[in-house]
């Protein structure tokens, strides 16, 4: 019984805490944040394609920098294949029949 009324009590506390706790409004939470808004600020000197400007790959957009490189270096191991292997493809060989 007494654990009961202990219990109500403690209950009957934390409701008058919670109802008599009212947080005031401050003027931070009415200030404005921008937060991701500031990507927009370009920092250094602007990103062109790659076709604008190829001799320069620094200013060349970051993805326009990627796909020329990996196509770049795709040329690159397939013309050393091409070159290493002689540039011969499977041929097969026709079988000549002796005529006698």
């Amino acid at each position: 019984m007494a654990t009961l009324a202990a219990a109500a009590v403690r209950q009957a506390a934390s409701l008058n805490r919670i109802s008599s706790h009212k947080t005031p409004i401050r003027a931070a939470n009415l200030i404005h944040r921008r937060g991701l808004a500031g990507a927009a600020d370009h920092h250094g000197s602007p990103k062109v394609n790659c076709w604008q400007d190829p001799l320069s790959p620094s200013k060349w957009k970051e993805e326009h920098f990627v796909i020329v490189s990996l196509s770049g270096w795709g040329l690159f191991i397939y013309s050393g294949y091409k070159f290493f292997t002689g540039g011969k493809g499977k041929k097969e060989e026709k079988l000549v029949e002796a005529t006698q």
